[in-house]
C-alpha cells in the first residue's frame, strides 16, 4: 500500500513539474533558447542511458529510474515540438475544407513531430519490452497513446483546447482543433482510459514484489493522469491555471 502511494505521488509530482519545465523552456529567448535546447539534448542522452541501463534491473529504484528517464525522452520531443524544431512540413493555418482534406492537413502540420515519436519511442521500447524491468516500455506506450488519443479528440472537438502552451509560432495549429461541447470519440477515450488504469492499478495492489507494486504503481497513476487530463478537455475548467507559474503574461 505504501509503496502505491509512493509511486503516485512520484508520478503526479513528475508529470506537474515536466510540463510546466518544458512550457517554461519553450517561452525562452534568443539565446538562452538554444542553451535550453542543449541542456533538454543532454538530458536526452542521459534519459536514453537510463532507459537501457534500467532494463534488468528488476527493484523498486530500477522501476523509478527506468520512469524518470523515459519521461526525459519523451519531454525532449516536447520541448522540440514546442520550439517549433520538429512540427511538419505544413506550418500554415487550415484551409477552409472539412472531413478527409481537413484531416490530412492536420497530420501535415505534425508529420514529422509524429515519426519522431515513433523513431523515439522504438529507441525505448525494443531494449527494455522482453526486460526483467519493463516500466519505460509500458511508460512510453501510455504517453504516445494517450497524446495520440488527445490529438484526435482536439481535432474533433473539445471544451478546452490548451491553446494558451502554445508559443507564437505555434498558434497556427489552433486552426486545426475544433471547439465543442462533445465529440463521439470521447467516451470511447474515457471509458478504454478509465479500464486501463483500473486494471493496472489493481495490478499494484495484487503485486507479489515491490518492483512490481511500483511499476504498476506508476504506470497506474499515470494512466489516471492521463484520464484527468481528458477530463479537463471537456469540462468548464481553465487548465493552465495548474501551471500559471510557467507561463508568459503576455500569453
Amino acid at each position: 500500500m505504501h509503496s502505491f502511494w509512493a509511486a503516485a505521488l512520484f508520478t503526479i509530482l513528475v508529470w506537474w513539474l515536466s510540463t510546466g519545465l518544458i512550457v517554461r523552456l519553450a517561452d525562452l529567448r534568443g539565446m538562452r533558447r538554444g542553451h535550453g535546447f542543449l541542456a533538454a539534448s543532454v538530458l536526452l542522452g542521459l534519459g536514453l542511458l537510463g532507459v537501457v541501463s534500467t532494463r534488468d534491473q528488476a527493484s523498486v529504484a530500477g522501476a523509478y529510474g527506468a520512469f524518470a528517464s523515459t519521461v526525459l525522452v519523451w519531454g525532449w520531443q516536447e520541448l522540440a515540438f514546442l520550439l517549433g524544431l520538429i512540427t511538419g512540413p505544413n506550418r500554415k493555418p487550415c484551409p477552409p475544407v472539412t472531413g478527409w482534406q481537413r484531416a490530412w492537413h492536420a497530420f501535415t502540420a505534425v508529420a514529422h513531430h509524429e515519426l519522431a515519436l515513433v523513431l523515439l519511442g522504438l529507441a525505448v521500447i525494443l531494449p527494455t519490452w522482453d526486460a526483467p524491468n519493463r516500466v519505460a516500455a509500458s511508460t512510453w506506450a501510455v504517453l504516445w497513446v494517450m497524446r495520440l488519443s488527445a490529438k484526435l479528440n482536439l481535432f474533433l472537438g473539445v471544451r478546452n483546447c490548451y491553446e494558451t502552451f502554445l508559443p507564437p509560432s505555434l498558434q497556427y495549429l489552433v486552426t486545426y482543433f475544433a471547439r465543442r461541447r462533445f465529440n463521439g470519440l470521447f467516451p470511447l477515450s474515457f471509458v478504454l482510459t478509465l479500464a486501463a488504469s483500473v486494471l493496472v492499478v489493481g495490478e499494484a495492489f495484487g503485486a507479489s514484489s515491490a518492483h512490481e507494486r511500483a511499476a504498476a504503481g506508476l504506470v497506474g497513476s499515470l494512466l489516471a493522469l492521463a484520464l484527468i487530463e481528458h477530463i479537463l478537455l471537456m469540462v468548464p475548467f481553465e487548465p493552465d491555471l495548474l501551471w500559471r507559474w510557467a507561463l508568459r503574461d503576455e500569453r
